[in-house]
């Protein structure tokens, strides 16, 4: 079952990459009738929240677009930074959610932003002790469970992050009109849908890998309790 799980979970995460791919390519063709670039739109959001401390930049790459809290800016892909599409815009109102969520202290951002240095070390763990788990899985089994269950909890809390802000892509730019009602809004929703599954897909895999390594450790507990 567990196999069967870990195979459902790449399954879904191979497709969700492919649904954002598809999706976004195909309404990145869309121009938007309000005629924002990315750029504008962001900084449009961020004026109307008061938000006066969050640079907008644009950086070379594909689907690079994130927040980063730590520098208060905005990094959009430079594709949807001048990008005047429904793909663009709803991309940039995204990131402009995560914005918003800092201002506002969002707890879920908040816990994610406080466990990313553990996250990261427990990425290191698993790359050192990954292998060394086959030759001596009494020491290094446990630690890996450890690692994985940290990342499955960072996951968990990323996906109210990442919901909460595409709830609020929509709501700012239909209010905006940056999109309008219909066809524009539908196929923003399906860009940002579609990149809320990969977080989900992201989730799953953690836990998938986490039963992987926990299982065994807890049979070989009930083994050894025989």
């Amino acid at each position: 079952m567990t196999f069967l799980f870990i195979i459902a979970a790449m399954l879904l995460a191979f497709y969700a990459q492919w649904k954002v791919s598809s999706n976004y390519k195909r309404y990145s063709q869309v121009r938007a009738s309000s005629g924002y670039t990315g750029a504008e739109i962001a900084q449009r959001i961020l004026d109307l929240n008061d938000i006066r401390d969050v640079s907008i930049q644009a950086a070379p790459g594909h689907l690079i677009d994130h927040y980063d809290p730590s520098n208060r800016r905005l990094v959009l892909s430079e594709e949807n930074y001048y990008g005047q599409s429904v793909a663009a815009l709803g991309i940039s109102a995204h990131e402009c959610g995560h914005a918003i969520q800092h201002a506002k202290a969002y707890a879920p951002l908040q816990w994610r932003m406080a466990a990313v240095g553990i996250t990261t070390a427990a990425g290191y763990i698993i790359g050192i002790f990954g292998l060394a788990a086959m030759f001596a899985p009494k020491i290094f089994l446990p630690i890996l469970v450890v690692a994985f269950g940290i990342i499955t909890l960072f996951q968990l809390v990323t996906l109210p992050v990442e919901f909460d802000a595409t709830a609020r892509a929509k709501k700012i730019l239909a209010s905006t009109g940056a999109v309008t009602q219909g066809a524009e809004f539908s196929a923003m929703s399906k860009v940002l849908d579609a990149a809320a599954l990969t977080y989900v897909a992201a989730f799953l895999s953690a836990l998938a890998n986490l039963l992987y390594y926990l299982l065994p450790l807890i049979m070989g507990r009930s083994d050894d309790e025989r």
